[in-house]
């Protein structure tokens, strides 16, 4: 029988973009899209905060004026034999360090200390489908085995052939445009853009959002990071929420934690924005568009035709539109000679993920709205007790059934209750065992939750007049790969 665990109480200069010069071929437009992303998948949600925000229908003059605050990169320049393009649009949004331009008292504050790494410190793939209706997020770990392409070290000039590296790595040895080769020779997924954040421009962004609402079953403390939240709902200001995505030792998942946090954040973040009304407020998009881009590297052809068009096309956007998930592990610890331990794909798994990508498909089979919620503690761990409180005949039977077949551990013996008028259902529970009653009640849409001190570790259903169905509930899946995708509104809070 597991732990009773008792839940606490919440407590509450940039680079300019050169002129095209003449002759130049007219860029090409790119398809409509939908926005998403997730570690420093808060740089990256900040750099997403961009696309989503182009959404209020702003100006041309005024994304036009925004477009010059972006400092530019070539990722692409002389790049061949690069893998077929595929419908829709790929983004390539890495994290990148920044620390130096933070200010000594918040870099003490938020435990920022050290020299700069110079490397990526989030990868991620963000697809944003042809029909405008999804935007997948695939994390690419950045302890991933990678083989570097042949290329010139742009620290020290040089020439490498192909050699086994950590994935992030290749930013340091060759910026951009390595960072771009080794992703597309790894995933065979052509990359349509480029952007690349920093510290500084996400936690900007939190600020001048307002702060973005977070949930956490468990307390998270992380002593490297400085992370200390209590179990509960909180609101996240910049400094805080750089020290939530940034977490490696809340838990023994280190980066593969850290990534579900980053997505979580990622849809709280595309929620706070998409339902404040800051897309509806011209003032409060470009603050947050300065925020945002004003620590924001992109390459030459991400520019004011490029927003507008995925700010078109993003109007009707909502978290139930995304989907987040890692590419499938195969071997964790993989250690290789003069890298170290590395996190070696599943090759099998990774290329269904990817090929999924580039035919424009979903990455999990489609799920409508009453398809398996998120709860904390599994269906199969928790112990229920159905009592029929109506004159129904066969209630009693009906909902032992439903929530057995849903994986809850029922007596498979329900018996009448004492009161047989209740008209709504309810849940009654020992308070020690209150986050599996919040599961339970997950599974009973409209149930009353009614604590019941020294009720012990099996959990009472009395069935109400207004029982309809069980919905379906499971706990969060900690595998990668298919089996760790996720929808944007099973991980934002609820």
């Amino acid at each position: 029988m597991p732990t009773p665990p008792r839940s606490p109480r919440s407590t509450a200069a940039p680079q300019r973009r050169p002129q095209p010069s003449p002759g130049r071929a007219p860029r090409r437009s790119a398809p409509p899209v939908r926005r998403r992303k997730p570690r420093w998948g808060v740089r990256v949600v900040t750099t997403l905060s961009v696309v989503v925000l182009a959404s209020a229908g702003i100006g041309h003059a005024v994304m036009t004026s925004l477009d010059a605050d972006i400092a530019r990169v070539d990722p692409f320049k002389d790049m061949k034999n690069r893998p077929q393009a595929g419908h829709g649009m790929n983004v390539l949004l890495v994290g990148t360090d920044g620390r130096e331009k933070i200010g000594k008292e918040e870099r003490r504050k938020y435990r920022l200390g050290g020299e700069p790494c110079h490397c990526t410190d989030t990868i991620m793939i963000v697809h944003i489908s042809e029909d405008r209706e999804r935007a997948s997020v695939v994390s690419l770990p950045r302890d991933s085995y990678a083989v570097m392409p042949a290329h010139v070290d742009r620290t020290t000039g040089k020439r490498h052939g192909g050699h086994p590296v950590k994935l992030n790595a290749a930013y340091a040895e060759g910026g951009p445009q390595l960072t771009v080769r080794t992703v597309e020779s790894m995933t065979k997924v052509k990359i349509d853009h480029y952007l690349e954040v920093d510290f500084t421009s996400f936690m900007r962004t939190v600020d001048v959002v307002g702060g973005v609402p977070i949930c956490t079953a468990d307390p998270l403390k992380d002593s490297y990071t400085g992370l200390d939240l209590p179990a509960g709902r909180h609101t996240l200001a910049g400094g805080q929420a750089l020290q939530y995505v940034r977490a490696r030792h809340v838990d023994g998942a280190s980066d593969l934690g850290r990534m579900k946090r980053q997505q979580r954040f990622m849809a709280a973040l595309v929620e706070r924005i998409t339902s404040s009304g800051i897309l509806l407020n011209p003032m409060k998009f470009r603050d947050v568009a300065r925020a945002v881009l004003g620590s924001v590297r992109a390459d030459k052809g991400f520019g004011t035709d490029e927003m507008l068009d995925l700010g078109r096309a993003m109007r009707n956007f909502s978290p139930s539109s995304s989907e987040f998930t890692t590419v499938p592990i195969g071997r964790i610890g993989y250690v290789v000679k003069d890298v170290g331990s590395t996190l070696k794909w599943d090759p099998v798994k990774a290329e269904r993920l990817f090929n999924a990508l580039r035919q424009d498909r979903p990455l999990s089979a489609h799920r409508s709205r009453s398809a398996a919620r998120i709860v904390s503690v599994a269906p199969q761990q928790i112990h229920v007790q159905v009592e029929n409180g109506t004159r129904t005949p066969g209630l009693g039977r009906r909902v032992d059934t439903a929530l057995a077949s849903t994986g809850f551990r029922t007596t498979r013996a329900p018996v009448n209750a004492a009161a047989r008028d209740v008209k709504r259902t309810v849940v009654a529970y020992d308070p020690r065992w209150d986050r599996s009653a919040k599961s339970l009640a997950t599974a009973l849409p409209g149930s009353e939750l009614r604590p019941v001190e020294g009720l012990g570790a099996t959990l009472k259903v009395i069935a109400g007049t207004d029982f309809e169905r069980v919905r379906k509930v499971r706990a969060e899946d900690p595998g990668q790969g298919e089996a760790g995708v996720v929808r944007g509104d099973e991980v934002a809070c609820s």
